[in-house]
């Protein structure tokens, strides 16, 4: 027997989970009561013949295709060469937008660190166990109690400063009303005495000229950031550099583009002040610290995208980033994005932070969660093995 881990099945299964009081939209998803809409999850689990497994629940359901092209060329390789996986598997999907990587990277990941009896993040060499954390909101509503005005904003914002959040982002409505974005702009504003503010449009506004007058009212306001305001989906180097020449708030880009090769590429242009990842976007855990470390040799900062347990790990590994994204909150509502199928003490939710602001990370080997498969079940979609 090896004395390295040889993986011999690789074992996705597709869940629906109901999300209550909740619509689809044109972004995601928003707060309507009596409404069901559901959260599309793929759990992957990566046997070794020593017993060991690396295991991932991915809320990036969108990238199974390309996980099941990638997942054959891990049978029968050692589980720890993530490297030469995470290389191979740009070429499989060099006609692809390379997201399926990022999730099995993750389980990778996880694998490694049960292997080694360690966290993720002291694998990588990491040393914080407590991260700063910024409230980042639902989506904008039209129901009575939820995110449904500026004023509503304004007072989540107070509610998420007196749990001890430092910072708080507006995810606004879709379609866009300009006016009102600005409104919500200037609301949330009068708390920027206490709080990091940001803005994050998700590319909803139609025009330069749209995006300009947000980001005037961000300069207003004294914003911390603004993030990803044009159609374009942020792959528009140009149009941003000029956009930020143009304003005083930082902008903060890169959700959209994948890879540490077009984030260098944007960094480059100077087409934004932030730089972005996310494990599952971005080539797992193995991709992220490569986007980290480019960005530190730019002197610039690394903001990882939204709230999960790769996330955390990754983030307490990386000096150049200054908040973990708790999201998608709002006052009516559980987290859509902590899906439930955790069974120890993990958690992203409103109150999941202590008194100073701050999310802990795990010590447990590997990811450090455990997940709850029988509870999980209930909302099996099918499942695939390849062996």
């Amino acid at each position: 027997m090896n004395d390295y881990p040889i993986i011999k099945k690789i074992t996705f299964n597709r869940y629906k989970f109901p999300l209550e009081n909740m619509r689809s939209h044109i972004l995601s998803s928003c707060y309507e009561p009596g409404s069901t809409t559901v959260r599309q999850v793929v759990s992957i689990k990566i046997d070794t013949d020593l017993d060991i497994s690396g295991e991932y629940f991915s809320i990036a359901p969108g990238t199974y295709d390309q996980m099941r092209a990638i997942a054959p060329i891990l049978i029968g390789q050692n589980g720890l060469n993530r490297e030469h996986f995470y290389n191979l598997a740009k070429v499989v999907l060099r006609k692809q937008d390379k997201m399926g990587i990022g999730p099995m990277d993750i389980a990778l990941w996880d694998l490694a660190g049960k292997y080694y009896d360690t966290p993720i993040f002291r694998l990588l060499g990491g040393n914080r166990t407590k991260l700063p954390t910024y409230a980042s909101t639902l989506h904008g509503d039209y129901s009575k109690g939820g995110l449904n005005s500026p004023e509503a904003f304004r007072d989540f914002a107070e509610q998420c400063y007196d749990l001890g959040y430092k910072a708080f982002k507006i995810h606004p409505w879709a379609p866009a009303d300009m006016d009102q974005e600005v409104k919500v702009v200037n609301e949330v504003g009068k708390l920027s005495d206490k709080m990091n503010l940001m803005i994050d449009p998700c590319c909803e506004y139609e025009t330069y000229a749209d995006a300009l007058r947000v980001g005037r009212a961000c300069d207003d306001n004294n914003y911390f950031w603004y993030e990803d305001p044009l159609r374009d989906g942020g792959v528009s180097f140009y149009a941003h550099k000029k956009l930020k020449q143009s304003i005083k708030t930082p902008l903060l880009q890169g959700e959209h583009l994948h890879l540490v090769e077009t984030h260098t590429d944007m960094a480059i242009a100077e087409a934004t002040d932030f730089w972005r990842a996310d494990p599952e976007y971005d080539g797992g855990i193995t991709g992220t610290m490569k986007i980290a470390h480019a960005a530190e040799g730019f002197g610039m900062d690394l903001e990882i995208h939204i709230a999960g347990p790769a996330q955390r790990h990754c983030m307490a590994a990386i000096r150049n980033s200054n908040y973990y994204e708790m999201g998608l909150l709002h006052p009516q509502l559980p987290n859509p994005a902590n899906i439930p199928v955790y069974k120890n003490d993990y958690s992203d939710e409103l109150d999941s932070i202590d008194s100073d602001g701050n999310i802990t990370v795990s010590e447990d080997p590997g990811l450090g969660v455990e997940y709850d498969y029988e509870y999980a079940k209930k909302f099996l979609v099918d499942s695939l093995v390849i062996d």
